[in-house]
């Protein structure tokens, strides 16, 4: 299965550069997710824009594929990349802010995917969880009786891009989804996070 990673965008909360980029434990941040999809048997697309030059050269480098979006927005960027890509089949979108996400992680979801039924498949996380910025965002949904925030990682059929998909939500209770980086704060919890991973 193909897996689009979202890189589009100006990352300003971080003030650092290109987010995609920032150095997370000595090693770019979404080096972690392209190679959990490799490893996880996906083929990793990296979204690019106008906002993120020297991502798409680091993709280049690293033998990636990159597809370029205007960078209107993470929907707009997404719809654009999957027409481009000219995809009938399903395929994984995933933000590249999620460094802790695992190979494990995304067979889980994907076997969800192919048991459920259904067009497009939504990951989600306890909030109680979410130890990131994220945890102030208004956008929450009740899923299987819990308050829970997407996980930024969802499955969606190529060919209904454009449409309203039949869409089952997945609540996974995994701290490693629960950290995502949009501030500096974030960035000391992940790291520390993966350091003590690490150690285990």
């Amino acid at each position: 299965m193909r897996a689009l990673i979202m890189a589009g965008g100006a990352g300003s909360r971080l003030a650092r550069g290109e987010k995609p980029l920032i150095p997370v434990c000595d090693r770019p941040m979404i080096s972690y997710i392209t190679d959990a999809f490799r490893s996880a048997g996906c083929e990793p697309i990296v979204v690019v824009s106008p906002k993120t030059p020297m991502t798409a050269n680091w993709c280049r480098a690293q033998g990636i594929v990159i597809i370029r979006t205007g960078g209107n927005g993470y929907v707009d960027d997404m719809v654009q990349a999957v027409q481009d890509l000219d995809e009938n089949k399903p395929l994984v979108i995933s933000v590249s802010d999620i460094p802790c996400i695992i190979p494990g992680i995304i067979t889980t979801i994907i076997r969800s995917y192919t048991d459920c039924g259904r067009d497009a498949l939504s990951t989600w996380v306890p909030a109680q969880n979410v130890l990131s910025c994220r945890g102030g965002m208004p956008y929450r949904e009740q899923i299987g009786g819990s308050d829970a925030f997407p996980a930024g990682v969802n499955i969606l059929r190529g060919d209904r891009i454009a449409e309203t998909q039949d869409e089952y939500t997945l609540l996974l209770d995994e701290p490693r989804l629960a950290l995502n980086v949009n501030t500096r704060e974030d960035l000391a919890r992940t790291e520390a996070f993966l350091l003590a991973a690490a150690t285990r």
